[in-house]
């Protein structure tokens, strides 16, 4: 009798838990903005889909929970309510925030190497696998500017005879090596 109400009592404690987990969920902030018009709603989503959180890295202001993502959303939400374009609102954004806070920076010296650098990078590295493939057919139908001395002279007899020795001592430093390999398998 008293296991099952042990039994019991612990089932409602689970159940009470349980329920308080998942009530935590409601409590996430739901932004609830009123706009004029679908226009001004449409511009909203568009900007803080495009403008870019300042303290988390990667993610924009649409996705952001951090309070200063918080804190943009209501200012594009007023400027938006106050009628600015959305030149307007990115301009001022930019002055207070740097050009971080877009996706899209503008094009200015202080980020040519955002927009120019990759296009740059990809046309040298095509110039050179171009260079570099066209030099290896030249060198192998022998037009590669490689010159070969007919001035050669044959080797002596003493030179012969040393180089037939180096050559049967490699022959058969090669033949023990095999040799000695298949006897270890």
């Amino acid at each position: 009798m008293i296991a099952h109400q042990i039994r019991s009592a612990t089932i409602k404690l689970a159940s009470l838990l349980i329920a308080c987990l998942f009530s935590m969920a409601s409590f996430a902030a739901i932004d609830v903005y009123d706009f004029d018009s679908v226009q001004q709603e449409a511009q909203y989503r568009g900007l803080i889909e495009e403008l870019r959180c300042p303290k988390c890295q990667n993610q924009n202001l649409a996705g952001s929970d951090a309070p200063i993502a918080q804190d943009l959303k209501q200012k594009t939400y007023d400027l938006i309510k106050d009628g600015r374009s959305d030149g307007e609102i990115r301009a001022y954004m930019q002055e207070r925030y740097g050009d971080f806070i877009s996706y899209k920076p503008p094009v200015r010296p202080s980020t040519w190497i955002l927009w120019f650098f990759p296009p740059l990078l990809l046309i040298v590295l095509l110039v050179g696998w171009f260079w570099q493939s066209k030099r290896r057919q030249l060198v192998a139908s022998g037009e590669g500017g490689v010159t070969i001395d007919n001035n050669v002279k044959a080797l002596s007899a003493a030179e012969k005879a040393e180089l037939d020795r180096l050559l049967s001592r490699a022959n058969n430093d090669d033949k023990d090596d095999t040799t000695s390999l298949g006897g270890k398998k």
